[in-house]
């Protein structure tokens, strides 16, 4: 059996060649893209994720705002600072980068980003559209597999998908936007008994566990497609590549699989809200 190998790098760059584009278009009328990343506190790894993401702004020609405040602000004041950028025109996208210090009621400052800049997919209004079918910006990782699958025109209608875990901002949506395209969807986690006889029910895999090396090659059906949304210590996904490759018709490679396209997500949402402001002002 010929296996595929999901290149998330190469979906990434084709998706980037024409956010490109789309930002130049938007320049032409004024708007430059803008995102609007804030960090709390001095988290190394918060500190590298921030700083790839403005990179990956500026390299496609967006805005990239950097907030970096300190370890002790309160909810408050993040409040504060996100009801701001909620309200500044030349923002079309918020990023509150998990997590935030454990004196912040992190659910509060999530849903006070503005609907329409909650470019990452955070807000539980942001989900209950995701769910409800009619969402444009769910979380990243989410729509980083949902990218894959179709730039790789792997069948979803009619197949039966699971999906291991069930994070508010990875397992739960994704297994919405699986169910959104027909499939039928188990979603599994940590309670699920015999999920070994689940996986070898599936055509669609989505590791999304957070354990590393989990998901064995013998717990899977001959044939299935496999995408590994966990990233771990070592650059180590949620399923053991080896075992799983010889089982899998198509499977994602950690890293270079679904994390490469889960930032370039964040880019397209962002533009795609600066988009909606564009046409906004052209009927205003």
């Amino acid at each position: 059996m010929e296996k595929l190998i999901l290149d998330g790098h190469l979906v990434s760059k084709e998706i980037r060649e024409d956010l490109q584009k789309r930002v130049s278009v938007l320049k032409e009328k004024g708007i430059t893209p803008s995102l609007a990343t804030i960090l709390v506190g001095d988290n190394p790894s918060s500190e590298t994720y921030v700083k790839m993401k403005g990179n990956a702004c500026e390299k496609i020609g967006m805005n990239s705002i950097r907030i970096h405040l300190p370890e002790e602000t309160t909810t408050e004041q993040l409040l504060t600072t996100i009801k701001q950028l909620n309200e500044d025109t030349t923002v079309h996208g918020i990023l509150l980068q998990h997590p935030v210090p454990a004196h912040i009621d992190e659910r509060k400052a999530f849903e006070t980003i503005a609907i329409e800049k909650d470019v990452d997919g955070v807000t539980s209004a942001g989900y209950g559209r995701t769910a409800l079918g009619f969402g444009k910006y769910p979380s990243c990782t989410p729509a980083a597999i949902m990218e894959i699958i179709h730039h790789y025109e792997l069948p979803v209608a009619g197949k039966h998908a699971v999906v291991v875990g069930r994070s508010p901002i990875l397992g739960k949506p994704v297994s919405a936007l699986l169910l959104n395209e027909d499939a039928t969807v188990t979603t599994c986690h940590s309670r699920t008994t015999n999920l070994e006889a689940m996986l070898q029910q599936a055509d669609i895999v989505v590791a999304a566990v957070g354990k590393p090396n989990f998901i064995k090659g013998d717990w899977l059906k001959e044939g299935a497609v496999v995408l590994d949304a966990g990233y771990n210590k070592g650059n180590i996904g949620d399923i053991d590549y080896d075992s799983c490759y010889k089982k899998a018709s198509a499977i994602t490679p950690v890293p270079g699989g679904v994390g490469p396209v889960t930032i370039t997500m964040l880019l397209k949402q962002t533009v795609i809200s600066a988009e909606e402001t564009a046409l906004k002002n052209q009927i205003a």
